[in-house]
Order: structure tokens, then sequence, then C-alpha cells
């Protein structure tokens, strides 16, 4: 097999610029043809990735999707499209025998996730989404840490919120605000990676059922409806754990995690987006309350685990994982269903959530 992965770049969306970076960085993949929907905005693109984070061999632009699928120079292609677009360009890469890495939400619909699943399938193609915090060493760690008995014990409680505060021009012109092109708003932006988050921890048991409160909505001039921009929900499991996360695009940005037992807890403040710097880190806390005489005391008892990992930019970063990840499938010939199942899980319980809240009810999964 080959040892280098040949991308393609269906789309120029701003998040297409870091993963070019994560991609000329990974060792084991290199990006061959950048298409968009004019040539100019493609040559556009890769002129201005190549004066930051040039590759030897610049990629051809092109001026449709289609030519970049009909490419024998591509192996692999990611696709940064509005999720609204996605499943008609998921499917036809499939079919022209592209494997497929792609942003989030996966899908409009658990029913369109099924269907680019079944077309990878049928195509003998990968299949991944592109959540970077899944391929960072810390992740390890952390689950080495949630399962040892003794940090936190027997999970009860899961809690999640990713959100940023995106001003006016946002919501004026972002497409996350059309729901056309992003129909699920905050909710598929920000709530897709608490629900991963939430669904790792529980090794991918489903909840049973959810419950949600959409507390704020907008819409683009050019939508024809409004799109979440503020929402929370709950999350039940059997055997009485909860999960709670809340996302927004009101609130300044916060992405923190924090898992607890019956022994403890563990807070991830940076869970999407590691902080700058060199290491990656949570913090163990197993706090004791302590009564003599007339002395009555908290103990906070906490403990940092860092793991030397670069926060974006770098060879050993999440996103150059996530891509090596990938390449490595591609180039080694192996195909690695999981990674479908899991996004498939993901989407299945952000429908119910979404539900949830329009309805205004409880949402029964299974």
């Amino acid at each position: 097999m080959a040892s280098v992965c040949r991308w393609g770049i269906l789309g120029t969306a701003g998040i297409a610029r870091k993963n070019w970076q994560a991609i000329a960085l990974s060792g084991n993949g290199t990006v061959t043809a950048v298409a968009s929907r004019t040539l100019d905005r493609a040559r556009q693109f890769i002129a201005e990735c190549q004066s930051h984070c040039p590759i030897p061999k610049p990629p051809t632009p092109l001026g449709s999707y289609e030519e970049l699928l009909s490419r024998s120079d591509v192996d692999a292609v990611y696709l940064p499209l509005p999720t609204g677009l996605r499943k008609e360009w998921v499917i036809k890469a499939a079919e022209a025998g592209k494997h497929v890495l792609v942003e989030k939400p996966v899908g409009v619909s658990a029913a369109d996730v099924r269907d680019m699943l079944a077309a990878c399938d049928r195509h003998r193609v990968q299949f991944m989404d592109g959540v970077m915090f899944m391929h960072s060493q810390r992740l390890n760690v952390l689950r080495s840490t949630i399962d040892d008995g003794t940090s936190v014990g027997r999970i009860r409680r899961i809690a999640t919120q990713f959100s940023f505060e995106g001003g006016d021009a946002f919501l004026r012109d972002d497409i996350r605000v059309n729901s056309q092109l992003e129909p699920h708003g905050c909710l598929g932006d920000l709530g897709w990676y608490c629900l991963r988050f939430t669904l790792w921890v529980m090794k991918y048991q489903l909840p049973t059922h959810v419950t949600a409160t959409l507390l704020a909505e907008a819409a683009r001039a050019d939508s024809p409806g409004q799109v979440p921009i503020e929402l929370s929900a709950e999350l039940f499991f059997p055997d009485g754990v909860s999960a709670s996360f809340y996302c927004s695009f009101q609130t300044e940005n916060q992405q923190w995690a924090n898992v607890s037992g019956t022994k403890g807890f563990v807070q991830v403040p940076d869970f999407v987006l590691p902080f700058f710097g060199d290491e990656a880190r949570f913090e163990v806390t197993n706090s004791a309350f302590q009564v003599a005489g007339c002395d009555f005391a908290m103990e906070r008892r906490s403990r940092p685990v860092i793991v030397p990992e670069y926060s974006n930019s770098h060879a050993t970063a999440q996103e150059t994982n996530l891509f090596r990840t990938f390449s490595d499938l591609v180039t080694s010939g192996r195909r690695d269903p999981q990674w479908g199942e899991i996004a498939l899980k993901t989407q299945t319980v952000m429908d119910a959530c979404w539900q949830a809240a329009r309805e205004r009810r409880p949402v029964t999964l299974g």
C-alpha cells in the first residue's frame, strides 16, 4: 500500500485552513487538490494556506466539486461543506471510491447519516467525523483515570458546556444561523461535542430518554426558519446515571466537562479546544469533609494530571492526530467501522434532544 494518503479538500470553509496544516504536519498525508464553487476561490484558498503553511507541491485548484471526485490523485476527501449539503457529497464521494472525513454535525438527521454510512460500506471506504478531541492523547489518560475505581468511583453525573458569544455580526451573517444550511444551530455546532464527550464517558451506551429546553433562537435574514442559539438538555441513562449540557452562541468562551462519581470527580477545563501551550491537563478532586470538635473543614485534595501534547499547530496536536489516524487507515487498506457507529449514535441523541426541545416533552430512545 501507499505510504502517503492523498487528500482532496472539498470546500473552502475557514476550518479547512486549520486542517490543511494538520494534514501537512501528519507525516503520512498531503493535499493534492482543493475544490470550491469557483476556481478563483480555490486558488485564493491555496495561496493563503501556502503563505502560512507551505507544502512542497502545491495542490491543484478546481472550480467544481465533481472535478475533485473524478481525480485519480485523491484517495480521501475532507468535506467541510454545510450540514444541509453534506449527504449529497458524502454519497458522491463514496461512489467515486474516496474515503470521507466530514465536519459535524454529520447530517440533518440520523436517517441521512445511515444513508451516508451505507454508501461508504457499499463502496468499501472509510468514514469518520472531525471531532478532534477524540484523537488527543489526553483522552486515553482520562479514560484510565475514570476507570481506575478510586479517582471517580461509580459514575453518577456528567456535565458539559460549550459556548461562545457570537455577537451581532455573527447572528447577522454566519451560516450557523441559517436553517437551510445549519438547521441545528448551536446544538449541531457546539452541542455535538458535549454529546460526544458524554457518550464517550458512557462507553457509547445510549440514554433511555432525554429532555431539552430551547432557551433562545434566531435566524439570518435569508434563513427559512429560526435555529437554536442557546439550548440546555438532560440525558438519563440506565443505573441512575444522568448528564446535562448547555450550548450557546450567546455566552462567552467556555468548554468544560465534569465527571462526578461516588468517590470524586474529574474536571476538564478545555475538553474541545485545549488551552494554548504544550500540555493538555485535567484535575482530579477527592474532597474530604473533616470535623474535629468545633472545626468543620472541607479539604480540597485535588491533583493535576498533565499530558505532554501541544494544543494546536504541531505534530502532536489533536487535529494532526486525527488526520494521521485517518491517513493510516487509508494507506493500510483497513476500515474501522466504529467511527461511523459513533457518529450515528451522536446524531441519534442529538436528534432526540432537538425533538424534545421543539416539542417540549421527554423523548425516549430505542
